[in-house]
């Protein structure tokens, strides 16, 4: 059923046609959702600690979505219970001084996974074809040619032995109204409220079609988009964990052996 929310390489996504509503005719109850995440959520627990083991595979998760699309809350949820060894969140906001001086993606390449590693891009190199391209912060010409140098950089990634899961999260303008008026309202919300919120949500058709692009023109068979439906916490959370579990199985990964005989070995 994951196929559903994968964009397949050159087709044409048109947002209004992906409904943010669904929940993949999950039918159960509250407990009974709960109990299917924490499952899963197990699951990925001892496949991330297989992942370090190993330390053969790498693995590279791009979350993007509107503000209040919920990055940070499947940050917290999907991957709650990992290993802070072998899991790592990479967090790109403005580029510095220093990173301007370089091409765009010098800043992404140094936070790549090494091998044993999960690395969580919150927002990613793809700013560079969404927020440069709305706000006007460079030529047409220049993040035009962007597209190119995305699925060549992560190409690089893949044959270099890097899983790459990269997952737009999918909510409603009229979710993303909800979550802002919760902020505002809540005391321990309150904090991430911000004017500039408001300025990027008038802006909302131009990221839609920014995003439309960038989700049609970037998703491949080594770096695939998944469009995952948000609007319900609990399912997108859950859809995502699923998509990770399977992903990871897909590796067939297996514990090293002991570099040293151990039949002997008694501890007194």
């Amino acid at each position: 059923m994951w196929d559903r929310y994968r964009v397949r390489p050159g087709s044409r996504v048109r947002l209004r046609e992906w409904d943010p509503d669904d929940t993949g005719g999950f039918q159960g109850t509250r407990v009974e959702v709960e109990t299917a995440f924490a499952k899963l959520n197990h699951r990925l627990e001892a496949l991330q600690e297989l992942l370090y083991a190993e330390s053969k595979h790498k693995m590279l998760v791009v979350l993007q979505a509107m503000d209040c699309g919920g990055k940070d809350s499947v940050i917290r949820r999907v991957f709650q219970g990992v290993n802070p060894q072998g899991v790592s969140v990479m967090s790109f906001k403005a580029p510095t001084p220093r990173e301007l001086s370089h091409d765009y993606l010098w800043r992404v390449h140094a936070h790549a996974p090494g091998r044993g590693q999960i690395v969580i891009f919150n927002r990613s190199h793809y700013e560079d074809v969404l927020i440069v391209r709305v706000h006007k912060l460079v030529p047409r010409s220049v993040w035009e040619r962007r597209y190119r140098h995305i699925v060549e950089f992560e190409r690089m990634l893949a044959d270099e032995g890097t899983t790459i899961l990269k997952f737009y999260l999918n909510i409603s303008k009229a979710e993303q109204k909800k979550q802002l008026e919760d902020r505002l309202n809540d005391p321990t919300k309150k904090w991430k409220f911000r004017i500039e919120d408001l300025e990027e949500r008038r802006l909302w058709p131009q990221y839609m079609t920014a995003y439309e692009d960038a989700l049609s023109r970037t998703s491949t068979d080594f770096a695939p988009w998944y469009i995952i439906p948000s609007n319900h916490r609990w399912y997108r959370n859950w859809a995502i964990a699923r998509i990770l579990v399977e992903a990871l199985e897909s590796l067939n990964m297996q514990y090293p052996q002991p570099s040293n005989d151990l039949s002997a070995v008694r501890i007194k």
